[in-house]
C-alpha cells in the first residue's frame, strides 16, 4: 500500500509545551484508522497537525500525496460556532470554498451536489433551517454533508459520534464504511473502544506519546490501555518542548 502521510519524530504543542511528541508511523491510502487515548492524550491535537491547522514545534508531517489544503477535517461539534446565521444550505455548501472561494458562488452542478448531500445525510427538507436550532444529530450529520462535498481523499474526523443517539451514531459510521469502501483514508478520533474493534481495522493508541500502532486487536490490549493511562497521569504539563530541554 501506498503512505499518504508520514509522521516522523512529530512533536505537537501549544506556546512551546508539547502535547504529543516524538510520533512516528505511516498512514497508507484507504487505511481506517482510529485515534483512541485517555482523556488528555493529545488525540485532538494530533489530528489538528495532520489538518495542518498547527505547526510541528519538531519533527515533521509529510503528506506524500496530498497537501493540507486539500485534506477534509471535522473539528469536535463544540468548536462550531451556532449562533452564526447561516442555513443548512449554505453551510454545506462551504464545502466548495476551496474552489469557489469564500465569498464565490455555487453553480447548479454544485447545488445539485449539496442537495445530494443534505440527502445522503438524512436532512431533506431541512435545507433552509438556521443551523442554531438543529439538534446536536442533525449539526452532525450536517457537518458529514459538508464534509461530503469536499470530495477529498484524506477526511480527518474528530469525535464524530461524541453524544449521538444511536440511529444517528449507526447512519454516520454507515457513511464512514462507504468512504472507506470509495478508497478514501479515513483518521477519527473515538472514545468508544467497541465500536473502534468492530469497525476500524487499525487503531493509534496515544498517551502524550505514542503507545501503540496497528491492529486495533494487538493495539488495544488490557496492557496497552493500561499503560495509556498510566502515561497520561505522569505526564509533566509544564515541561519545555524537547528541543529546548535538549
Amino acid at each position: 500500500m501506498t503512505a499518504v502521510l508520514r509522521l516522523q519524530n512529530l512533536t505537537l504543542g501549544y506556546d512551546r509545551h508539547p502535547a504529543v511528541h516524538h510520533i512516528g508511523g505511516e498512514v497508507e491510502a484507504g487505511d481506517l484508522l482510529a485515534i483512541c487515548g485517555p482523556n488528555g492524550a493529545g488525540k485532538s491535537t494530533l489530528l489538528k497537525g495532520i489538518a495542518g491547522a498547527l505547526k510541528p514545534l519538531g519533527g515533521s508531517i509529510e503528506r506524500v500525496a496530498c497537501a493540507a489544503r486539500d485534506i477534509a477535517y471535522l473539528p469536535q461539534a463544540a468548536e462550531i460556532d451556532r449562533t452564526f446565521p447561516v442555513n443548512v444550505f449554505d453551510m454545506v455548501s462551504m464545502g466548495f470554498w476551496r474552489q469557489a472561494g469564500l465569498f464565490g458562488g455555487i453553480g447548479t452542478g454544485r447545488k445539485r451536489k449539496v442537495m445530494d448531500a443534505i440527502h445522503a445525510v438524512g436532512l431533506d427538507g431541512l435545507e433552509d433551517r438556521a443551523i442554531g436550532t438543529l439538534s446536536g444529530g442533525q449539526l452532525q450529520r450536517m457537518l458529514f454533508a459538508r464534509i461530503m462535498v469536499q470530495d477529498s481523499a484524506v477526511i480527518l474526523l474528530d469525535e464524530p459520534l461524541t453524544a449521538l443517539d444511536t440511529r444517528t451514531a449507526d447512519d454516520l459510521v454507515s457513511i464512514v464504511e462507504r468512504w472507506q469502501a470509495q478508497g478514501r483514508t479515513v483518521i477519527a478520533v473515538l472514545h468508544d473502544m467497541d465500536l473502534v474493534r468492530r469497525v476500524f481495522p487499525k487503531t493509534l493508541l496515544l498517551a502524550r506519546e505514542l503507545v501503540a500502532w496497528g491492529a486495533t486487536f494487538d493495539v488495544l490490549s488490557p496492557s496497552n490501555l493500561q499503560r495509556a493511562r498510566e502515561m497520561v497521569e505522569a505526564f509533566d504539563r509544564n515541561a519545555e518542548d524537547c528541543m529546548r530541554a535538549a
